[in-house]
């Protein structure tokens, strides 16, 4: 399938979803209000200032995983995606420089803390656990998990209570896993999304559940994996960026949001990358 037609179907799919998040949980959406609230600088939390922090160092350290179209490497070894080019504007907006730092997604929040990145910035899932654990902007992009097989199975596997009996590849700390869980299925957690898709095209695991924008990038006719497809939506959620407890970076990436969505270069990045239909207004 066309991966522009996919991304069609998984947005639709995700409209006559629920917005729950993974895990059972209910997914926050961060609205102006409670972001402000979770941005708001907590002395006791940082220390002093995350923005002068950031802009006396010169850089803003961006943790992410390989995760097309949001970040991944051209050709030429160069960080772009949808995420990555925003990152990248927002460190300008700063007058700092961007340095992207691959990370262990189940250890996010631990790189956060130790100051070894700034921010996730990777198609972050706004959980109760991850607006808990960290400052998050308002949410910009929707999403949804679903599952992937075998295009040559795909008929088979076309209801929530089909997929339970298959072993899943999910990677690990995500919201794909959580599903998963919740589904009561078995899985085996690897390191990132395109490794659980590899999985499944090389058949060490019946199935994968990734995020709906990365499957419409990555699976079906004219992709990476053409062998690839997805069949069922498991449930609707939102994308935010995470920053460090109490920073008040949080806030300047909804102001530099906000002015973005406003001048339409925001829809003109989500264009380049096809995830425009997903965009959230700022």
């Amino acid at each position: 399938m066309n991966p522009k037609k996919l991304l069609s179907l998984a947005l639709a799919l995700t409209m006559g979803l629920s917005l729950t998040a993974c895990g059972g949980g209910k997914a926050p959406s961060a609205s102006p209000s409670e972001a402000a609230g979770s941005a708001a600088p907590a002395e006791s939390a940082v220390g002093s200032s995350d923005l002068a922090y950031v802009k006396d160092k010169g850089v803003l350290v961006v943790g992410i995983t390989e995760f097309e179209p949001m970040d991944y490497q051209d050709k030429n070894g160069s960080w772009i995606g949808f995420d990555a080019d925003m990152a990248r504007a927002f460190a300008g907006s700063l007058g700092v420089e961007c340095q992207f730092q691959v990370i262990d997604w189940d250890n996010k929040v631990l790189e956060l803390d130790g100051k070894n990145i700034d921010v996730v910035w990777n198609g972050m899932t706004l959980t109760d656990e991850v607006t808990s654990a960290m400052a998050c902007s308002n949410a910009y992009c929707n999403n949804a998990q679903v599952v992937i097989v075998p295009s040559a199975r795909a008929a088979d596997y076309q209801s929530v209570d089909s997929v339970k009996d298959l072993a899943f590849a999910v990677e690990a700390g995500s919201a794909g896993k959580a599903e998963v869980e919740a589904l009561g299925a078995s899985y085996t957690e690897v390191q990132d999304q395109a490794t659980a898709l590899l999985e499944v095209s090389s058949g060490t695991a019946d199935a994968a559940v990734i995020d709906s924008l990365m499957a419409a990038a990555m699976v079906g006719a004219g992709t990476s994996y053409a062998d690839l497809t997805y069949t069922v939506g498991l449930n609707s959620e939102e994308y935010g960026v995470g920053f460090r407890k109490g920073s008040d970076l949080a806030a300047a990436l909804n102001e530099f949001f906000q002015t973005a969505y406003a001048d339409g270069s925001m829809q003109k990045t989500a264009e380049t990358y096809g995830v425009q239909a997903a965009l959230i207004e700022q």
